[in-house]
Parts: C-alpha cells; structure tokens; sequence
C-alpha cells in the first residue's frame, strides 16, 4: 500500500502494465499463442501487402544514399548528432556491406539481376518472405520498447528475478524479459531488446553478446512452423519440451566456453548499471525502489514518441540493408555452392555415435542453418526416418543464429560480436544441444 500512495507508483504501473501486456503476455490468435504486438506486426503486414518490397527498397536506398552523401559531402545536422552521426559514418567493411544491400534493393526495385541474386530460394526469400514482417517489428518494437525500458518495468522484474538468472546463467535478471519477448514474439524483438539495454548501460559486453546469442529464442509460433514442415505437427509438446531443455543446457554452458568467456565484462557507456540488493532489502523492495526511482524521470509523451521514431530510424536504415546483403549472400553459399555440406561432413561420426538414422543425409543440415533456420527442415522434410526429421528439426531451432535474420540483427547492432564468433558460437550450440535431443529422440521414437 505505501508504494500505491507514491506519486511515481502511476507513472511506472500504467506504462508498464501496458508494456507487459504489449510485449510478454501471450495470447492465442487463430490456435497459435502469440504476443499482441506480434499480431499488430502481421496487421501491419497485412496493410503494406504487395507495397511491402517498395518500401523495404526505398528504406534501405534512403540509408545508402544518406551514407554517401554524409561520407563525401558532409550533413551537418547529422554531425550535430551522435546518434544519427554513428549510423551514417561507417567502418569500411560496414559502409561495404551497406552498399552491397542497396545494390541488392535497387535490383529488386527495377527488376533486373542474375537469377543467383534475385532468384526466390536466395535474395528472393530474404525480401519477400522474411524482411516485410522485420519491418514492422522494427517499427512496432522500436516505438513501443520504451514501455518496457523507460518506465520501471525492466528494473522491478531484473531485481526480482536476479537471484535466479545470476547463479544459474550469472546474467542480470531483467534478462529473463529479453527471453520470454523472444518466446513468446520474436528472437528479432529479444536482440532489439538486448541491444538497447546495452547501449543503455545495463548490460556489459559480455552479458549483451551472450544474451543475444543464447536467449533470443525461437518464437513458440516459428517452431510449429518447423515442426509442420518436417510433418511431426502432431508431436510439438514434446518437440518444444526438448528445444526448451536443449536450450536451457546450451544457456548453461555456451557461456563458459571461448569466445563467450573471453568478451569482457566493460560497458558501452560511461555509466553502468549493476543490480546488486542491498543488504536489508527484499528484492522485492529494491525492485520498487528501482521502478519508483525511473518513473520519476519517466518521459513524457512527446519524449516517449521522439525516442521511439529515432529507435525506428535506427533500426530501419542500419540494420535492413545487413540483413538483405549477408542474408542473400548467406543463401547463395548454401543454394549454389557444396560449402555447407562439405562443412557438415565431420558431423556424420556424431550422428552415427548418437543412433540416428540416415547420418550421412542428416550431417548436410548441420551447417546450411548458419544461413537459415528454415532450410534444414526443408531438406529434412524429405528423409524417410521420423527421429531424424525430429532430430534435425529440433536442432535447427536450439542453433538459434541464423545469418538471414538474427546473426544480420546482431551483426546489425551495437552488439560486439564478430561474424567468426557468430559460427563459432552456432556450432558450439549444435555441439550441446544435438546429444541432448537424440537422447530425447530415443525416447520418443
């Protein structure tokens, strides 16, 4: 009751609750579970319809052009500004890898370029069937995220929950937010998340990278999408049982193997924020005392909408032309080169240690997620063992990065991590978690 009587106790429950409701309450649409702000994405995907590759061209031309002309000429409101300045002066590889995404977008524009670019199983998937509801994530989480970070939420609920994900992943516990977002929505929202907390300060370099690779988790929708695919739709409780426990132990000891362990434990910013209870408090006390303390300095709403839009700029015109560039070149690899499959030969020991059927077939799908999630239950969909589709379909999904999407989002974001370490980072996951699921398996089949 004294909380109640704060004047600050509005300021963080209302937008707060709205927050929560918006972003980690699940609700069903049309059987699926989902979060609210998942379905306002598909409405909005749904408005755009066919206008959906003009726009995402035009976006990602607008952010070249603007990167070009502020690297040659100068802009001088945008030197005036450090955020606007650190989107638009690039490193040399960043500021390539933004050109190669234009050139991609201007070929989809006008319609021309070889069929290895623009052809529907490489560039084709990236801007037609995974970019558009990206761009209104991008949108719906980039106005709306200051619910849950400005207004108290993330603090009352990483004191509450820091004597679990401290001991156990030793991360804070507002992290536990970034997953359930990622659970229940998309592993797109669990990065922007992540990410904003630590250019925020209230992640370190580490805990940022090891949030971001390990609890953007596969939506729960994503997953009866890859379990239909393989045709096993009638075992997902079990299926996202085992994804769930393969998860959680890759989330256990991912982290305490090199690279994860080597990123330091430094801040983005100047100023850090540790959450440590002080002695003589509950965690629920200092949880409010957090919470309070924010809605006191909570913004207003034309503070709340300028922030959202510079969040939506950020997002649309740094991390859209990554994901086309190294999504679409990530594909042409997997789609037109034997890279992937060679690289999955060492893996056909380990299928055959662990009893699974068809290893030879299954070793080629190892690999061929680092470019995207889906593929490996495309090429599995057509194996004649029922384990092994669950196998691989079960995998592909604990792998979590996956170059067409999150590892650009990552790539993509003030997250310190490394293409190199990205792959390392995956195949340390498929090392994990693929005994922990053919132990399952045999289980179930």
């Amino acid at each position: 009751m004294k909380y109640i009587k704060n004047k600050n106790f509005l300021k963080f429950f209302i937008p707060s609750l709205i927050g929560a409701f918006l972003f980690v309450t699940p609700i069903n649409q049309g059987g699926n579970l989902t979060i609210p702000v998942a379905v306002f994405a598909n409405a909005l995907l749904n408005f755009m319809g066919d206008a959906s590759t003009v726009v995402i061209c035009a976006l990602i031309s607008a952010s070249a052009i603007t990167t070009l002309v502020h690297k040659f000429v100068g802009i001088k409101f945008i030197s005036n500004n450090p955020k606007l300045n650190n989107l638009f002066t690039l490193t040399p590889f960043w500021f390539c890898v933004r050109m190669t995404g234009f050139v991609f977008a201007l070929m989809f524009l006008f319609g021309f370029g070889p069929e290895i670019i623009v052809g529907g199983n490489t560039g084709g998937m990236v801007i037609n069937d995974l970019m558009p509801i990206l761009v209104c994530v991008f949108f719906l989480a980039g106005i709306l995220l200051s619910l849950l970070l400005d207004y108290g939420l993330l603090d009352f609920c990483g004191a509450l929950l820091i004597k679990l994900m401290r001991p156990v992943f030793n991360l804070p516990g507002r992290s536990a937010l970034d997953c359930v977002a990622s659970w229940l929505g998309d592993g797109s929202i669990g990065v922007l998340l992540t990410s904003k907390q630590y250019e925020n300060g209230f992640y370190s370099k580490r805990e940022a990278t090891v949030i971001a690779t390990t609890f953007s988790a596969v939506s729960i929708t994503f997953a009866l999408v890859v379990i239909s695919e393989v045709g096993l739709e009638h075992m997902f409780l079990p299926f996202y049982g085992v994804v769930s426990v393969a998860g959680i132990v890759a989330a256990i000891i991912v982290p305490k193997l090199p690279p994860l362990s080597k990123v330091p434990d430094t801040y983005y910013t100047e100023q850090a924020h540790r959450e440590d209870i002080p002695k003589g408090k509950t965690s629920f006390q200092y949880g409010m005392e957090l919470a309070l303390a924010k809605g006191e300095k909570a913004p207003g709403i034309g503070r709340f909408v300028k922030s959202g839009m510079e969040n939506v700029i950020e997002m649309w015109f740094g991390t859209l032309p990554v994901i086309l560039a190294m999504g679409t070149i990530a594909l042409i690899i997997a789609e037109y080169t034997p890279v992937f499959k060679i690289l999955g030969m060492p893996f056909i020991p380990l299928y055959q240690l662990l009893g699974v059927p068809e290893a030879a077939a299954a070793s080629q799908t190892v690999i061929i997620g680092f470019a995207d999630m889906f593929l490996p239950s495309v090429i599995a969909s057509g194996f004649a063992s029922e384990m092994t589709k669950f196998v691989v379909a079960a995998t592909s999904v604990t792998q979590l990065i996956y170059m067409s999407e999150i590892g650009s989002i990552i790539m993509g974001s003030k997250i310190p991590v490394s293409l190199k370490d990205l792959f390392i980072i995956y195949i340390e996951r498929t090392l994990v978690t693929l005994p922990v699921i053919a132990v399952f398996a045999h289980f179930l089949f």
